[in-house]
């Protein structure tokens, strides 16, 4: 699979769109906390619905998909990208940032394991992910750097129906709750008594798992903090649109594959409704 990257420069500018990409719809999560925090700015996001989910595939074929996506988001003009996806950044972020240097600023996704770390009384968080995430470097240095040292013990979560679950629409599902009840409830046994989320479409799951943790645990993902970030490095860089202009939020959506009705019903879900946005089958790749 191809993964080079671009020489030709692209002029950006203030009005340019921020660029999301993500294995599936997951990380709409992150679009709505970008939208909330930056509520002037324009989106791309890029969900490469064709070869959903990323969880299970090489890093090797992780680090490809996400590089031909961020190049597409780079030629469309973008001036910012993120990554939002915590497998595809866990194996592709200082690919990508050796690459592009500060021509064009990309932002990935760590689960949110030291606000955790920070806050927990029993000294035992749980973090669900995907395996991928787990393989990668960026959680291993929270986790041998950060965690440790503070004495908290870090227990693992992973279950690979999460992610489709979310992609089908069936998040409140009886079933989806069952399922989530049967993989938390070792860890709260253990006194876990935070749980970070490490995909961007298990915020989505959030009431389902509300439901069953009855505040026995709390809930931390990365997705405010990771729109506070935009802003700062959109600021760094002189490209925040500016703050009077009219437009409601707006969030122009590509699909690589899947029925696109079935994807307009999940955004009626997942995007609140001061977003407005528009959708199309992207099949360059």
């Amino acid at each position: 699979m191809m993964n080079s990257i671009s020489s030709v420069v692209v002029s950006v500018s203030k009005q340019s769109p921020i660029g999301v990409f993500d294995s599936g719809v997951g990380g709409l999560s992150v679009v709505k906390e970008i939208c909330e925090y930056l509520p002037h700015e324009q989106i791309i996001y890029l969900a490469d619905t064709a070869h959903v989910p990323y969880g299970i595939k090489t890093d090797e074929e992780i680090r490809a998909l996400t590089s031909i996506a961020v190049e597409w988001l780079y030629q469309q003009g973008c001036k910012i990208v993120v990554v939002a996806c915590n497998t595809a950044s866990a194996f592709s972020l200082d690919f990508l940032r050796q690459k592009y240097g500060e021509r064009f600023p990309i932002i990935g996704l760590v689960p949110a394991l030291k606000p955790a770390v920070l806050n927990t009384k029993t000294k035992k968080v749980a973090v669900l992910a995907t395996p991928a995430t787990f393989r990668g470097k960026l959680i291993q240095d929270v986790v041998e750097y950060f965690a440790k040292p503070q004495g908290v013990e870090v227990m693992t979560v992973t279950c690979l129906e999460l992610v489709p679950i979310v992609e089908a629409g069936q998040q409140y599902a009886v079933e989806t709750q069952e399922l989530l009840q049967r993989i938390l409830s070792p860890v709260m046994a253990k006194g876990a008594d935070y749980l970070v989320l490490g995909c961007t479409h298990y915020p989505f799951l959030r009431p389902s798992i509300d439901a069953f943790l009855l505040n026995q645990m709390t809930i931390v993902d990365s997705g405010q903090a990771v729109a506070r970030h935009v802003g700062r490095v959109l600021a760094h860089h002189q490209l925040n649109t500016a703050s009077h202009r009219a437009n409601r939020p707006q969030v122009i959506c590509y699909f690589t594959g899947g029925d696109t009705a079935h994807l307009d019903t999940l955004l009626k879900q997942l995007l609140p409704p001061q977003v407005s946005w528009n959708v199309a089958k992207f099949t360059t790749y």
